[in-house]
């Protein structure tokens, strides 16, 4: 029996569907698996290369799966559909995935250690408890609005009117509607102290990591974004140079170029959506102060607003400040300011 070199492994809750293949593309076998079943399949088996898909739980497998001698690869959903043949199944699926992990050219996802989960799941856990907040803040001045009472857009304008609004000389509020009210300015101020709660959480993981320090000396990062990076790719290893790294947050021009035709356009706003996002409103800042500064990364910002206007410099800045995240990463380097 030729000995099996490369593995696709169809990831589900219970049922897991592999594909196994020799050197040239060879099918060795293909096994339906269940979820007790896989880690002493993959413990008698040799040491192969592993290929899964970057999707739920694929992390823990990962780390599971390497214990026994393997090599795991984690590849991102949208490269395996292009490998796909005939209909989609977990058979087809896991020869897909088998296929595509063999290409050279392949980009594959940085895998997480048990640590990075723990950090990403607070960042997670975080910006779901702001988007609860907003909703409530929206909430609440809907439904003033239909009260006759408008307040300005933001949540600070919400605390600073909500408990005057809540007193009985208010008599545009009905007494039912103000116990409701109160009822949901209760609940805003626990999601505050929850917020808070966990960027203390936060700041105590930024001080404990000398990565996330080094990260924060690059203007426009905080401990937010530190420690969310360090979350999302630990070390700059998996990428070549800084430009992959910078695409693969989605902050490269999209193309449509053929022959001497080159057609850029916006970002591609590809990979974590939230580091994006953390890396474009840190640069904010940096872009609203350059003007005042003298030094030549100031001068550089400033003329890209002048010429591509305050939002495309904002994205130039966190396209630059990933950059220089990959090379403090990659080589272990401090941060050297701009003179």
């Amino acid at each position: 029996m030729p000995r099996t070199s490369v593995v696709g492994l169809d990831t589900a809750k219970n049922v897991f569907q592999l594909h196994g293949a020799d050197r040239e593309g060879r099918l060795t076998f293909k096994r339906r698996l269940r979820r007790g079943q896989l880690t002493d399949f993959f413990a008698n088996l040799p040491s192969c290369v592993i290929g899964l898909e970057a999707t739920q739980g694929a992390h823990h497998w990962a780390r599971v799966l390497e214990t026994f001698g393997h090599t795991v690869r984690l590849i991102a959903p949208q490269f395996v559909k292009p490998y796909l043949q005939s209909q989609k199944n977990d058979a087809n699926d896991a020869a897909a995935i088998c296929e595509a992990v063999s290409r050279p050219q392949m980009r594959f996802v940085p895998k997480k250690t048990v640590e990075q989960q723990d950090l990403q799941a607070l960042h997670r856990i975080r910006s779901r408890l702001i988007g609860s907040r907003t909703q409530i803040g929206n909430q609440i001045r809907g439904l003033l609005a239909e009260y006759g009472i408008v307040l300005p857009q933001h949540l600070i304008q919400v605390r600073r009117a909500l408990p005057q609004l809540i007193e009985e000389k208010e008599t545009r509020l009905s007494d039912f509607a103000k116990r409701l009210f109160s009822n949901l300015y209760e609940e805003l101020q626990a999601l505050d102290q929850r917020i808070l709660a966990m960027e203390a959480e936060i700041n105590q993981a930024f001080q404990q990591n000398t990565l996330c320090q080094r990260i924060a000396e690059v203007e426009g990062i905080g401990p937010v974004t530190a420690t969310a990076v360090v979350a999302a790719i630990s070390n700059g290893n998996t990428f070549h140079n800084g430009r992959q790294f910078a695409a693969w947050l989605g902050l490269v021009p999209r193309q449509n170029s053929s022959g001497d035709k080159q057609r850029l356009s916006g970002i591609t706003k590809r990979g974590d959506c939230y580091l994006r996002t953390l890396l474009v409103h840190g640069s904010r800042s940096v872009v609203f102060r350059a003007s005042k500064k003298d030094d030549a990364r100031s001068k550089w910002i400033t003329e890209k607003q002048k010429k591509l206007g305050t939002a495309k410099a904002c994205v130039a800045v966190a396209n630059k400040n990933a950059r220089i995240i990959w090379a403090l990463l990659a080589h272990d380097e401090p941060y050297r300011r701009a003179a």
